[in-house]
């Protein structure tokens, strides 16, 4: 995956979410009656302008793309002529001025609930939660799993696919929770096992949870045939459909694991692929894309096996059941990552959880690569990070806004202008803090991968 690529992964990224928050407070703006002067996507001078609408409302494209913001006519900072006093943000009422500011994390929520939405009506390929067997004394093992095991239902609740139990296992080892599994056999007996994640490392943030404590997708042994070809370097080396490969520089490849396994272990170098075409024997130099994932270099080609679909299921729901369920799925990453800043700030979960804008770079890049599906749902949940992280009580974000408003509304007066500005240094003190952490990760991983 080229730099290019990633740098332009993420920049869409940033205009989406960016001009899906600002909207939000754009439109709830216009609703109540605000006049907006300027609708910015980025920060400092302007590289493109345009001026719209009866307000003249100017339109800008900044040249640093980290954020943005919608200026609104307002007497404290600056002269507003006598006939527009009454569009001016700083005289709506305390209502208004809460659901302007609300309506921005709020679009973030939403737009991920309709991203979701639209996932599961279009259906997903998923893989059923079959377990290979367990390593020896992991987590797994001990507490009672084999290979063959389907779970059926985590903490009570019901799961059809390997992504529900990952996202499961994950909350409740990061939490230091035991987990609760339920289990049927090949011979349809059902069992109970309870995963002991009490002594979860959660220092361990670039590690699969799953991988971790010995829960392993059940893979069957498939022919190394190829039945699915994306844009990449086997299709531009010539590798059709159906094409089965035999040797890779000259060693034998006799199942498709063997063949994944020897591409992954080979980013960036030429491998000499032995095809069999339709009787024919042939050789071919392939050299496979160097991509970064969970901090190391893996080689990929771009090509699936022919009996893929036999393994997995897609997933789909009408258009109510999606929309309910996009809800859920955005309500419980909203709880879940309060959460985890929530054991951060007690000092219960490392601060290595936290992200820059290098991470997310990086796995926005990843995502893009992976299909437009991966990449809708990376933007899902930096939307739905982005709602929670304005709606802290932290001055200079939206919460701390709101918190604000709230005390206005309990006291009702507004908080001080001395208090506003203390409350200001605070919360820009504390956001210098976690942007120097969150740069910190990004520096620690991109030097010790």
């Amino acid at each position: 995956m080229s730099l290019l690529h990633t740098v332009v992964a993420f920049i869409v990224a940033l205009g989406v979410l960016i001009v899906v928050h600002e909207y939000g407070h754009y439109l709830v703006a216009r609703l109540c009656g605000v006049k907006v002067l300027r609708f910015s996507v980025g920060f400092g001078r302007p590289l493109a302008m345009w001026r719209r609408g009866a307000d003249r409302t100017e339109w800008v494209i900044a040249a640093v793309p980290f954020g943005g913001y919608v200026k609104m006519l307002d007497e404290r900072e600056g002269p507003v002529a006598p006939e527009e006093t009454a569009r001016a943000f700083n005289r709506q009422s305390v209502w208004r001025r809460f659901l302007i500011v609300v309506a921005g994390p709020v679009f973030n929520f939403a737009f991920a609930i309709l991203v979701y939405a639209g996932l599961y009506m279009y259906g997903l390929p998923e893989a059923r939660p079959v377990l290979a067997e367990p390593p020896a004394g992991s987590v797994a093992a001990v507490a009672g799993l084999r290979e063959g095991d389907t779970v059926r239902a985590v903490a009570g609740e019901a799961i059809e696919t390997w992504q529900e139990l990952r996202w499961r296992v994950l909350q409740a080892a990061l939490q230091q929770q035991a987990l609760r599994l339920q289990t049927v056999n090949e011979r349809g007996h059902i069992a109970e096992a309870v995963l002991d994640l009490r002594g979860y490392p959660t220092d361990e943030v670039e590690s699969d949870a799953l991988d971790r404590v010995g829960l392993r997708l059940f893979r069957p042994k498939l022919e190394p045939v190829i039945g699915r070809l994306e844009s990449g370097p086997a299709r531009r080396a010539g590798l059709m459909v159906d094409d089965r490969v035999t040797h890779i520089d000259g060693a034998p490849i006799a199942t498709w694991e063997e063949f994944v396994r020897t591409v992954q272990q080979n980013p960036g170098k030429p491998l000499t692929f032995g095809i069999e075409r339709a009787g024919r024997a042939f050789s071919v130099e392939v050299t496979p894309d160097a991509d970064r994932v969970g901090g190391k270099q893996i080689g990929r080609v771009g090509i699936g096996p022919r009996d893929f679909g036999k393994f997995y299921m897609r997933v789909s729901y009408g258009p109510l059941d999606s929309l309910l369920k996009a809800v859920d799925k955005t309500l419980d990453i909203s709880v879940f990552s309060l959460k985890m800043l929530g054991r951060m700030v007690l000092g219960q979960v490392s601060w290595k959880h936290l992200s820059g804008p290098v991470t997310i770079a990086d796995f926005a890049g990843q995502s893009a690569q992976m299909g437009w599906i991966s990449y809708l749902t990376f933007l899902a949940l930096i939307s739905i990070s982005l709602g929670v992280l304005n709606l802290l009580p932290i001055p200079l974000l939206d919460g701390g806004h709101l918190m604000y408003y709230a005390i206005e509304i309990v006291k009702g007066k507004p908080v001080s202008e001395r208090t506003m500005e203390l409350g200001q240094r605070v919360g820009l003190a504390l956001l210098l803090v976690v942007m120097a952490f969150a740069f910190y990760n990004d520096l620690n991983r991109l030097l010790t991968g």
